[in-house]
């Protein structure tokens, strides 16, 4: 691969690694630890992730269990969950928060597939877009450097390749996540 598309590669690859990370934090009826890594908790006048003031376990498949290594954590993740878009009431008891997660309806679950299916689209404009940088760039280049229109032909044909692959990608995440949301 020419070293001229690598940039647009690596734009490509984080948009792709971030609609995967969307992708974990919905939650599909199961417990997923992921589901609390966008929640911070203050810690000492620190927005801090919850994985790193407590254990956070899955002792059962809709439960989560968040062991604070701090007693006095205890309130303030409980208020960080309360306060962020889970929808899940914690349960504490004093030492530790379980989050049970409920049975996902029918109709959430089309909500949940139709969001993925939301998320997957929005990539997919980033990575054309993105496409489209690579392309203007290489034109400025033709019009600049000493560089043949057959080799801008050809950078854009690779342009479209690395397209083509990570729009593939995309659609499986999508295929994939549906699946999971729409099993019950």
């Amino acid at each position: 691969m020419d070293d001229r598309l690598k940039p647009f590669e690596e734009k490509m690859g984080k948009s792709y690694d971030n609609l995967l990370s969307e992708f974990g934090s919905i939650r599909a009826g199961r417990a997923n630890p992921h589901v609390l890594d966008r929640i911070t908790v203050d810690y000492y006048g620190t927005p801090t992730p919850i994985q790193q003031v407590a254990n956070v376990s899955v002792p059962e498949p809709r439960m989560i269990q968040i062991s604070p290594w701090e007693p006095a954590m205890v309130k303030a993740i409980e208020k960080a969950i309360l306060s962020s878009d889970l929808g899940i009431n914690p349960t504490n008891d004093g030492k530790m928060i379980r989050l049970v997660f409920p049975e996902l309806t029918e109709e959430r679950r089309k909500e949940l597939a139709k969001d993925v299916k939301k998320k997957g689209e929005t990539a997919k404009v980033a990575v054309r877009n993105i496409r489209r940088d690579a392309n203007d760039t290489f034109k400025k280049l033709s019009k600049s450097a000493d560089i043949s229109e057959d080799e801008i032909k050809d950078l854009e044909d690779e342009a479209q390749k690395l397209t083509d692959r990570f729009i593939k990608q995309i659609d499986e995440a999508v295929a994939t996540k549906s699946k999971e949301i729409m099993t019950v």
